[in-house]
């Protein structure tokens, strides 16, 4: 019996499921998703968080006293 078919047998039907996405890369195919929705998160965390910091520049400071934009 050869290498595949015996982890067939032994893995059942969750034979397949967990894939490298690269055979070079030890990450399987839910950690990459986990990744890209933890990313994608992020991302739109920083968007945010610079927004913020735009207003407060350029509005809130302003408005306040606290400096003058020129």
């Amino acid at each position: 019996m050869g290498e595949a078919k015996r982890r067939k047998t032994n893995l059942g039907e969750d034979y397949g499921k967990e894939e490298r996405v690269y055979s070079w890369l030890p990450i399987t195919k839910t950690q990459g998703q986990q990744f890209y929705e933890i990313t994608t998160k992020g991302a739109w965390l920083g968007i945010g968080a610079m927004v913020i910091l735009w207003l407060t520049v350029r509005v809130i400071g302003p408005g306040f006293g606290w400096w003058n934009v020129d």
